[in-house]
């Protein structure tokens, strides 16, 4: 796994990220910044949460409650350095986006390093896919939707 994190450009394997909320040392010439969680919004937490961890395999990193009586809920691929925060809309425009956040592109991309076997768990636990794989330049590749409708690659890089 640690060779797609390189390919990622995420830097060093060995490298942590900074735990969020807190400032990065400065103990270095060098400042390391690392996207640590990108939001996404869902209509339920439980029902995402069921989907990711269920459905994709990825691990509940937290579940807290919030003061306004939401909660903090992360999910992502076991060992990653970075996952995804689970946010229920706010905002009537924000319910709007849920499921077209990126206007209907893929916008995340879920490296693996075995393509066959990854693919045939995801679609065995009813993963949808909108294509069949195919072999590009850079890799082994199908796009698939969360349960929202938001698009994702399954990659496996080339080489």
């Amino acid at each position: 796994m640690h060779r797609h994190r390189r390919l990622a450009g995420l830097g060093s394997p060995s490298r942590k990220p900074p735990t969020p909320g807190r400032r990065p040392s400065r103990r270095s010439s060098t400042l390391t910044l690392v996207i640590a969680l990108t939001s996404l919004l869902v209509r339920d937490y439980d029902e995402a949460i069921a989907f990711y961890v269920n459905t994709l395999g990825f691990e509940l990193r937290e579940d807290s409650p919030r003061a306004d009586g939401g909660r903090w809920v992360v999910v992502a691929p076991e060992g990653a350095e970075s996952g995804l925060l689970l946010a229920r809309p706010s905002k009537p425009e924000q319910v709007a986006r849920i499921g077209d956040q990126t206007g209907g592109r893929v916008g995340w991309f879920l490296y693996t390093d075995d393509f066959a076997a990854a693919y045939a768990r995801m679609r065995a636990a009813g993963v949808r896919f909108l294509e069949e794989p195919r072999e590009e330049p850079y890799g082994t590749v199908a796009v698939f939707e969360d349960l929202y409708g938001n698009r994702w690659d399954l990659l496996e890089p080339a080489g």
